[in-house]
């Protein structure tokens, strides 16, 4: 199923022009064009799933076997040091555009890209919590 309002429906089927640099019946991986870093690239399903808890298991399992495929490339051809992917989830997760789509972050050493956060603590009250609350679902 496609969202016919959907930006990024109408970009992994080809309807709006984009940098591919990977393609298959399922998935369109393109260039990001407002990057953290050179080379930073989307995977997004021609399907339209608004998030991960949408995505079915099948296109799940896809997307990282994608995602390591076109990784591995693109670390020989940039010559990066690393890699993020990333994957947001709702709002407050930083989530703008609600198609399903994973982000693939070349990192360079001190490329100065903001993925950071500040370390907690597991506290044994939060632990048992949330062991607790899962046993619930």
């Amino acid at each position: 199923m496609r969202d016919e309002n959907c930006i990024f429906c109408k970009i992994a089927n080809g309807e709006i022009p984009s940098t591919t640099v990977y393609e298959d019946d399922d998935f369109r991986v393109i260039l990001d064009l407002s990057p953290a870093s050179k080379g930073h690239a989307l995977i997004l399903p021609k399907e339209h799933y608004a998030n991960l808890y949408e995505l079915p298991d099948e296109a799940a399992s896809k997307v990282l076997i994608v995602a390591k495929n076109v990784v591995a490339k693109m670390t020989k051809a940039l010559g990066c040091d690393g890699y993020n992917l990333v994957q947001n989830n709702g709002e407050a997760a930083g989530q703008t555009v609600f198609h399903f789509h994973m982000h693939l972050i070349p990192r360079y050493k001190e490329d100065q890209v903001g993925l950071g956060w500040k370390m907690g603590e597991l506290t044994d009250a939060d632990r048992e919590d949330i062991l607790a609350k899962l046993k619930e679902v």
